[in-house]
């Protein structure tokens, strides 16, 4: 081969099926044959998701003749993680069944690449666009860490299940997706200006799904599963950008540390997703975009718009935008310099966050 041919390669790995629609959850079995997973498997839930679909999954793939083991565990740390790998080694498990939120699928993920394991992902709820992605959110000593995972073999996200979780859970998904409309605009600063690799089919991806929740945020509302089944593609979609990305760059900028920097200054006030929105909003400012569009968007969703409904002090959002370029490496609109305190108390009054 003369020096210079082209010889770039990368696997970019999906999930194969996806399944999505009122009363779907009945069908895992099915899935799980279709993909020829055999043997045992563990199903990673938590207290409150234990009773609202893992019981019905157990009890479904028992009788089509599957061993069943379950590890019942809270959030996503590495304590927990730790636990469910023991189980699963114990109990010599052959595949994982991630049923919950998004900490349990964050769980079932990072322990099937760890254990080498295929898994479906079973969301009972959509907070978030890690239902298909394959990135997780482990918390450790020193904070929540953004590690790469197993992407699952399929998703079983049943409307009529995720539609019992409370609202705020699906408008924080929906808000987690929107953000998208900012981590795509850093994406592209950064190869602008930095020449980082980029993907234009993950960028398209991604800048889809915000668009596709932001035209029709006024279809979603509570209590209505036509509102679930509407989000819950977008929400998937997202994920998949990643995969195409080979990281989650597409999904994932400055409102994404912003978001992060505000887990360590105010930990436990709002969503993930919802925090990211808020970032969004100043972010699209900073970008010159239509930043009053995210708004509107995230407050017909029922979203938070403000450090008010995010249940965190003006102060709080100043700090958490000062610090934010800190977070990670990744270059963004914050640059490596940041925004000085007036800056960030300049940005959060115009776009009426504080």
């Amino acid at each position: 081969m003369d020096e210079g041919d082209f010889t770039k390669a990368r696997s970019i790995l999906f999930p194969r099926n996806v399944l999505a629609g009122h009363g779907v959850l009945g069908q895992t079995p099915d899935v799980c044959k279709d993909f020829g997973l055999s043997g045992s498997a563990l199903i990673v839930t938590g207290s409150k998701t234990k009773n609202v679909a893992a019981d019905i999954v157990t009890s479904k793939m028992m009788d089509a003749g599957y061993e069943v083991q379950m590890a019942t565990v809270g959030e996503a740390t590495q304590e927990n993680l730790e636990k469910v790998e023991q189980i699963a080694r114990e109990c010599k498990t052959n595949f994982i069944l991630g049923v919950g939120g998004g900490s349990k699928i964050d769980l079932a993920k990072m322990a099937a690449k760890n254990l080498g394991q295929e898994w479906i992902s079973i969301p009972t709820s959509a907070s978030h666009d890690g239902i298909a992605s394959g990135r997780a959110s482990i918390k450790n000593e020193n904070g929540p860490l953004s590690l790469d995972a197993k992407v699952p073999l399929g998703v079983v996200a049943d409307t009529a299940i995720i539609v019992q979780a409370p609202y705020r859970l699906l408008a924080a998904g929906c808000a987690d997706v929107i953000s998208n409309s900012t981590a795509v605009k850093d994406w592209e600063y950064a190869k602008r200006l930095r020449g980082e690799e980029f993907s234009r089919s993950a960028y398209s991806l991604a800048l889809y799904t915000a668009e596709t929740i932001i035209d029709n945020a006024d279809l979603i509302k509570p209590n209505l599963e036509e509102s679930v089944w509407v989000a819950i593609r977008p929400i998937i979609i997202s994920g998949v950008s990643m995969a195409v990305a080979g990281s989650s760059r597409p999904t994932s900028g400055s409102e994404h540390m912003f978001s992060h920097a505000l887990d360590m200054i105010a930990p436990g006030k709002a969503l993930h997703g919802e925090q990211c929105g808020v970032g969004s909003i100043m972010m699209m400012y900073l970008h010159g975009g239509d930043w009053s569009r995210i708004r509107e968007a995230l407050a017909k969703i029922g979203a938070p718009t403000s450090a008010k409904e995010l249940g965190i002090t003006e102060e709080q959002v100043i700090e958490a935008l000062v610090n934010a370029h800190k977070v990670r490496s990744r270059f963004t609109i914050l640059g490596h310099v940041g925004l000085t305190h007036e800056a960030a108390e300049r940005l959060a009054t115009i776009t009426k966050v504080i």
